[in-house]
C-alpha cells in the first residue's frame, strides 16, 4: 500500500506538471485526497475543463457544497440533476421505453411448469413480481403494475411487510427523477395503512439513488418529521421510523450530512429500542458517512455493539416471532442462539461500522483495535473481520487475503472434544455450540472478504476464482454456502462463461443454502446485461424449484437483476477503467452481500426491502457525448474490447473488434470507447459516462468523390 501511495503521489505531480486537470483529479480521487481534488477543480482555467471535472465528480458521488464551489451551474452538474433526462434519451435512442411486465421476463410459455394450479397468485409470487417489475423498469418512470390506473389494487395483493416493498418500488421505478417521483408517491404518504405509509417514506429516499443531489432537500424535509415526531411524543409507528431512517440513508448516501446524524444517532443509542430499529438506523448512518472516517460516529456504533452483545436478556419486541423463540430457548445473555435469532443485528451492525471506514485501508487500524477491546469475546473478533473487509475493499492487499483464507481453512474441533470427554457436560456443550456458531460466522465473512479485497483487479479476481474451487472441495458448510456469493462479487455485471457454468452446477446443490447463493449470484454476474445464456438457466431453475417457495423467490430476484433497466445499467462499482471506485455504489452492494450471508432470516423473511439498497450500485453503462453548451451531441464512437497497452512500444491500438456507433452508446464490462473521427476532441481523459467534446480546429473534412 505504501508503494502504491508513493507511485500515486509521483503520478499526481506528473499530471499536474503536464497540465491535465481531469487526469490530476482522477489520481487525487484514487488517493482519496478531497482537498487536492477541489484545488485542481478551482485552479482549472478553461470553463469546459471545469464542467468535465464536475461530470467526473458526479460519477464518483462526491458532494460539492456552496463553500467548495460558488458557481451554481457547476454544483448542479455535480448533483446529477440531468441524469434521468439523459438515461431516458439513451432509452429512446435504443427504443426500449415501452414498460415491461414480469411475464415478459419469466417467459413461462417456454418452461414446463410444475406449479400447482392456483399457486401463481400467492403473496410470495406477487412480492417476487413486484421486485422484478421494479428492477426491470427502474428509472423509466412508468410500468404496468404499480403505475397503472388502479395502483392500490396491486399493492394490496401483497401482505403485511410485502406491502412496504410494493409501495417502495415506486421509488425505484422513478429513480433519479426526484421532482416527477414525488408527485407519484405523495398520495401514499397519507394512507391509513402503516405499511403503505412506510413504503412511501422509503420510496422518497430511493428516488435520488444516492447520486442525484437536490439542494432543496425534499427527502430531509419529508422524512425527518416522522423521526422527530416519534422522538418528541412517541406517536410514530416503528415501521414508519425504520422506513424513514433507511430512506434518509439512501437519499444522502455519501453526503456526510450532520443533520442526518443528529436525527439517527438517538435511534442507535436507545437501549430500549427494537434490535431492527437500531440496526437499520446504524446501517443508514453507515451509508450517509461511507468512507468518512468519522470517529464520533464510530464510537457510537461500537457502544451500540457492546450494549447489544451484553443485552441478551431484554424482552423481544411484540410481533418478533424469531426473537421471542430465541428468548424462550436461550438462557444465557449474549449466547450464540440469541444472536442467531437476531441475525440482522449480528450481520448489519458491524457492517454499518465497516461502511464508515470503507476503502480507507490503514486509517481503520486504530478503530480495529478499539473494537476488539470494547466488544467482548468472539463477537468483537467477528465485527473486526467485517471492518477489515470493508476497509480494504478493492485494494488487492495480498496479506489480508492470506489472513482471511487461513480463517476459511479452519475446522471445528467439536468431534475431537466429544471423543475425549468421559461424560457429557451441558455447560461444555453450550460453549462448544457457541464456538461452532461463531467459527461459521467468521468463515462466511472471511470468504466474502477475500472477494471484496480482490474486486476491481483482473489477476486477483482470477486467483480468487481458482481458490473458490479449493474452498468448495475442502471447506465447511459455512464456507461452501458463501463461495457462490464470492464468485458473483468478483464477476459483477460480467457474465464470464466459466463462472456461469460453475454457478449453474452449484444452483442444483443438495445444500439449499449453497443453491440459493448460486442462484442469486447468477443474477449478480448478469446484472443489467440481458445475457441470454443466464436467462435460459434461470428459466429452467424456475421450473426445477417451482415447489420451493424460497428458492423460486430467489430465482425471480435473479431474473429481475439480469434484466435490470432493460439492459442499460451495470452494477459494477468500479469506473474510469477500474481505476476508481464509487463508494456509494460499493456501500449498497456490500450491504446486500452481507444480508445474503443469512438469506433465510433476512431477505427471505420480512427484511426483503433491503434488496432495494442495490439501487445505489445500479447506474447507466453509457457513453453520453455533450457539446460545449452541455447539450447532447451526435458523434461517431467506436466501442470494442479493451486491450492492455501498458508498456507497449509505439502507439498500439487500445481496442479490438470494435463497432462504430453514434453516441449515446452502451459500454459493457471489458469494453472501451474511443472517438470514431478526428472531428472532435475529448475534454475528458477517459471516455466513460458523460463526456464533453469540442471542435477540432485542425480537422479537415475528407473530400467525397
Amino acid at each position: 500500500s505504501s508503494l502504491q501511495m508513493y507511485s500515486l503521489k509521483n503520478a499526481k505531480k506528473s499530471v499536474g506538471f503536464f497540465d491535465n486537470p481531469p487526469m490530476a483529479v482522477r489520481v487525487a480521487l484514487r488517493m482519496r485526497d478531497r482537498a487536492r481534488v477541489l484545488d485542481v477543480f478551482k485552479a482549472a482555467a478553461d470553463p469546459l475543463v471545469r464542467k468535465q471535472i464536475a461530470l467526473d465528480l458526479a460519477r464518483v458521488g462526491m458532494v460539492v457544497t456552496e463553500d467548495d464551489e460558488p458557481d451554481e451551474a457547476l454544483r448542479e452538474i455535480v448533483g446529477n440533476l440531468k441524469m434521468s433526462e439523459r438515461f431516458l434519451a439513451l432509452a429512446a435512442d435504443l427504443e426500449v421505453l415501452e414498460p415491461k411486465v414480469p411475464e415478459d421476463i419469466y417467459k413461462s410459455h417456454l418452461v414446463e411448469s410444475r406449479t400447482a394450479t392456483g399457486a401463481s397468485d400467492s403473496a410470495r409470487a406477487n412480492l417476487a413480481a413486484t421486485f422484478v417489475n421494479a428492477f426491470v423498469n427502474m428509472g423509466y418512470g412508468t410500468d404496468k403494475l404499480i403505475s397503472s390506473d388502479d395502483e392500490a389494487k396491486w399493492i394490496f395483493k401483497n401482505k403485511e411487510h410485502g406491502i412496504i416493498s410494493a409501495t417502495a418500488s415506486l421509488g425505484l421505478i422513478n429513480l433519479w427523477d426526484i421532482d416527477g417521483g414525488l408527485d407519484k408517491i405523495d398520495k401514499f404518504m397519507y394512507s391509513a395503512d402503516e405499511n403503505v405509509k412506510a413504503g412511501a417514506l422509503f420510496a422518497i429516499g430511493l428516488l435520488g439513488g444516492g447520486v442525484v443531489r437536490n439542494e432543496v432537500d425534499p427527502a430531509l424535509a419529508l422524512l425527518s418529521e416522522h423521526i422527530e415526531s416519534s422522538a418528541e411524543d412517541g406517536t410514530g409507528s416503528p415501521t414508519s421510523i425504520i422506513a424513514a431512517a433507511l430512506g434518509l440513508g439512501v437519499a444522502y448516501a455519501g453526503a456526510a450530512r450532520e443533520e442526518v446524524m443528529d436525527l439517527l444517532v438517538p435511534l442507535v443509542a436507545d437501549a430500549s429500542a427494537r434490535p431492527e430499529q437500531v440496526t437499520i438506523a446504524a446501517l443508514a448512518l453507515g451509508l450517509v458517512f461511507v468512507g468518512s472516517v468519522n470517529g464520533d460516529l464510530a464510537a457510537t456504533l461500537i457502544q451500540a455493539l457492546a450494549d447489544r452483545v451484553g443485552g441478551g436478556e431484554e424482552e423481544p419486541a411484540a410481533g418478533d416471532a424469531a426473537a421471542a423463540e430465541g428468548a424462550a430457548s436461550s438462557s444465557s445473555a449474549g449466547s450464540a442462539s440469541s444472536l442467531m435469532n437476531e441475525s440482522v443485528v449480528l450481520r448489519l451492525l458491524p457492517v454499518a461500522l465497516g461502511l464508515i471506514y470503507l476503502n480507507t485501508r490503514e486509517q481503520s487500524e486504530v478503530i480495529y483495535e478499539t473494537l476488539q477491546a470494547v466488544v467482548p469475546g468472539r463477537f468483537g473478533k467477528l465485527s473486526a473481520y467485517v471492518l477489515d473487509a470493508c476497509a480494504y475493499v478493492g485494494s488487492g492487499n495480498v496479506l489480508k487475503i492470506q489472513n482471511f483464507l487461513a480463517v476459511c481453512g479452519e475446522h471445528s474441533s467439536h468431534s475431537q472434544q466429544e471423543a475425549s470427554a468421559d461424560e457429557p457436560d451441558e455447560a461444555k456443550k453450550e460453549e462448544q455450540k457457541e464456538a461452532d456458531f461463531f467459527l461459521a460466522a467468521e468463515q462466511t465473512v472471511a470468504v466474502l472478504a477475500v472477494a471484496m479485497i480482490s474486486m476491481g483487479e483482473e489477476i486477483s479476481c482470477n486467483l480468487v476464482l481458482r481458490a473458490c474451487d479449493h474452498l468448495l472441495q475442502y471447506g465447511d458448510p459455512a464456507v461452501r454456502k458463501t463461495v457462490p456469493l464470492a464468485m458473483g462479487l468478483v464477476s459483477i455485471s460480467n457474465p464470464q462463461i466459466l463462472v456461469t457454468d460453475q454457478l449453474s452446477k452449484l444452483s442444483h446443490d443438495s445444500d439449499m443454502e449453497v443453491a440459493q447463493s448460486a442462484i442469486f449470484s447468477l443474477g449478480l454476474i448478469g446484472a443489467g446485461t440481458n445475457n441470454s445464456r443466464i436467462a435460459g438457466l434461470l428459466r429452467n431453475l424456475s421450473s426445477y424449484y417451482s415447489r420451493d417457495n424460497g428458492a423460486l423467490f430467489v430465482v425471480r430476484i435473479a431474473q429481475g437483476l439480469l434484466h435490470a433497466g432493460k439492459g442499460l445499467v451495470t452494477m459494477n462499482p468500479f469506473l474510469s477503467e477500474s481505476f476508481l471506485v464509487n463508494p456509494v455504489a460499493m456501500a449498497g452492494l456490500v450491504s446486500v452481500m452481507f444480508c445474503c450471508l443469512e438469506m433465510k432470516s433476512i431477505l427471505l423473511s420480512k427484511h426483503h426491502y433491503l434488496l432495494y439498497l442495490l439501487s445505489l450500485a445500479l447506474r447507466p453503462k453509457m457513453l453520453f457525448t455533450l457539446d460545449e453548451n452541455m447539450e447532447p451531441l451526435k458523434a461517431l464512437v467506436r466501442v470494442g474490447q479493451a486491450v492492455d497497452t501498458v508498456g507497449a512500444a509505439g502507439k498500439p491500438k487500445s481496442i479490438t473488434g470494435f463497432q462504430t456507433h453514434t453516441a449515446p452508446v452502451l459500454v459493457s464490462a471489458g469494453e472501451r470507447a474511443e472517438l470514431g473521427t478526428d472531428e472532435f476532441l475529448s475534454v475528458a481523459s477517459i471516455l466513460e459516462g458523460c463526456v464533453i467534446l469540442k471542435k477540432n480546429p485542425n480537422y479537415v473534412k475528407p473530400e467525397t468523390k
